[in-house]
């Protein structure tokens, strides 16, 4: 009796990889349109863009938010009477607008901070701040994890948060190291100039090089980071700016002077009209343009893909999921393996 040979398992089938061709094309595809395609598609649609501002009350943060859009988007804080008393904790008040140019609507949101850094003791001031930046992630990921989500999930994160620093050059140093992390996206600028329209060449060594120096040694990153450079152009970009621009020393203004037979954008003070836009004067323009005109897009892109991607990943590892009773049907989520991000530490 013969025995049974067992027949040969078949091997299991190795996927083919895709094999790269760089062909001509013999006519036109069509191909290039994507952009356009994607153009009327936001331009249907609009995108959200959620600003922060930080810094001591008396900085002219509003006015320079509204200098920034060109409009009142952020409502101006009066100052405090003497009845008054100065708030215990810092505030969040958030204020939303529709803004549209040449089609394309933006929904734009202001998120200020008053009380922030006006006590005598700020240890502890940054919290509320990074508690509202937390919940908006995590009102993101419960739409998110929802089976019936929404079509277009509600976006409130905070995609740039601008960090007033005083012009006495001391407030800067109470921000915690965390700070190039927790609220999205960090740009510095430096407020409340001297008023005297001196800053021809910025006063680079007087002002700016102190305050660079003390953001280094308290360990205090800001956007944009090295680690967020994709390619050699963004790096050579992004390096400029952040050898020769950072921190921003910037004037804001919302009233009109006339100069050399010009309307423009000032501030009017004993030595003369310091022109917002004049690069002779202020970094306004630069930090316009780096905000709204080159880094917007980016800065949706590293507040989504990094940070926020860093919140879920942490959120999903350390809980198995959402707690019970929210999120999927009330289900508890099986853990998901972080996914590794850049970090500010």
């Amino acid at each position: 009796m013969s025995e049974l040979v067992p027949e040969p398992r078949p091997k299991p089938a190795v996927p083919m990889k895709p094999v790269s061709i760089n062909s001509n094309l013999l006519g036109y595809i069509g191909i290039d349109t994507i952009i356009e395609q994607m153009r009327k598609k936001t331009m249907k649609t609009g995108f959200d863009f959620n600003i922060m501002v930080v810094g001591q009350s008396g900085l002219g943060k509003s006015t320079l938010v509204n200098t920034l859009f060109k409009c009142q988007v952020s409502r101006k804080a009066s100052s405090w009477n003497r009845e008054e008393k100065i708030p215990k904790t810092v505030e969040i008040k958030a204020i939303g607008h529709v803004i549209e140019e040449g089609g394309v609507k933006m929904k734009l949101t202001v998120i200020d901070t008053p009380g922030f850094g006006d006590q005598i003791n700020n240890e502890n001031c940054w919290e509320p701040i990074e508690k509202y930046i937390n919940e908006q992630y995590e009102k993101f990921l419960k739409e998110e994890v929802n089976i019936a989500r929404k079509k277009r999930i509600p976006d409130t994160r905070i995609h740039c948060c601008l960090y007033f620093i005083s012009p006495t050059g001391h407030s800067y140093v109470s921000a915690p190291p965390t700070l190039g992390l927790a609220p999205g996206c960090v740009i510095q600028a430096y407020a409340g100039l001297d008023d005297q329209g001196s800053l021809s060449a910025r006063g680079q060594n007087i002002v700016m090089t102190p305050v660079r120096k003390e953001l280094e040694v308290n360990g205090i990153e800001f956007y944009p980071q090295k680690e967020f450079d994709e390619d050699l152009e963004d790096k050579t970009e992004n390096d400029k700016i952040r050898q020769e621009s950072m921190p921003f020393a910037v004037v804001g203004s919302d009233k009109e002077y006339q100069v050399n037979g010009k309307r423009v954008l000032g501030r009017k003070t004993p030595w003369g009209i310091i022109e917002v836009e004049n690069l002779n004067h202020c970094e306004f323009a630069l930090l316009r343009d780096f905000v709204i005109r080159t880094h917007l897009q980016d800065l949706k892109e590293v507040t989504h893909n990094i940070h926020y991607e860093t919140y879920r990943a942490k959120r999903l590892n350390d809980n198995g999921g959402l707690p019970p009773g929210e999120g999927v049907l009330g289900t508890v989520l099986p853990p998901v393996p972080a996914t590794p991000c850049p970090s500010a530490e």
